[in-house]
């Protein structure tokens, strides 16, 4: 059964997946909203480093990520210099990290979304003379709702199951920074199966049905 750490441990593991999640739509949303419309040259520079977590391994992004904010690091000196002291660590430094692991599991959705309007919309509400932040948030988010939640939906479930990202830049403090995934390693080396049993299990149903969720509502959208 699970023991107080386990249900600390999924406790900070939702935290951190809504929290996360709420703020790549937030962000994530005008980014996804550029690379739909630019021509830019920049643009395939913009892709390539948004994908970059796909195939970069979790353990070298959390290294850099723990490296730029450590005590020597710019981002930590910026940190220090700000009084906010030192994110490696610290339940906001998880944040940081999940940010950067699970940004193309929320902007690549968004951006598919955004280009499959197309340009009628957009310009029928031009002719309309509806100013470009109305034409957005009254042509461009109800049409694209599908895609939000496809973006919400992976964003959440990538975040629950990161493990590299965490644990180089959160380490392994109990109600601070130990996540489920942390926790189930805990538990497998010191070899209680059954505790890792019950915590891989819910994992595995969680994922299961975010996704059951996602094909059944939103078909088109979850494969593209």
């Amino acid at each position: 059964m699970l023991d107080s750490e386990d249900w600390g441990a999924i406790w900070l593991t939702i935290k951190l997946a809504t929290l996360v999640t709420l703020l790549l739509i937030l962000f994530g949303t005008p980014l996804a909203w550029w690379l739909a419309q630019t021509r830019s040259r920049l643009k395939s520079v913009a892709v390539a480093l948004v994908a970059l977590p796909l195939v970069l391994p979790p353990s070298v992004l959390g290294f850099y990520l723990l490296v730029s904010m450590g005590p020597h690091g710019p981002v930590g000196q910026l940190t220090q210099s700000l009084g906010l002291g030192l994110l490696p660590f610290t339940f906001p430094g998880l944040v940081v990290g999940s940010l950067f692991y699970s940004l193309p599991f929320v902007v690549q959705p968004l951006q598919n979304a955004f280009e499959a309007i197309g340009s009628r919309p957009l310009e029928a509400a031009a002719t309309l003379r509806a100013s470009p932040i109305d034409t957005f948030f009254t042509v461009v988010v109800p049409l694209a709702k599908p895609g939000f939640l496809t973006a919400a939906t992976l964003g959440f479930a990538h975040t629950v199951g990161e493990f590299g990202v965490v644990l180089m830049m959160g380490g392994n403090i109990p109600d601070k920074t130990r996540v489920v995934s942390v926790q189930i390693y805990d538990h497998v080396e010191a070899l209680e199966y059954a505790q890792a049993h019950w915590l891989s299990g819910g994992m595995l149903v969680f994922s299961f049905i975010a996704l059951l969720l996602l094909y059944t509502f939103n078909p088109t959208r979850a494969r593209a």
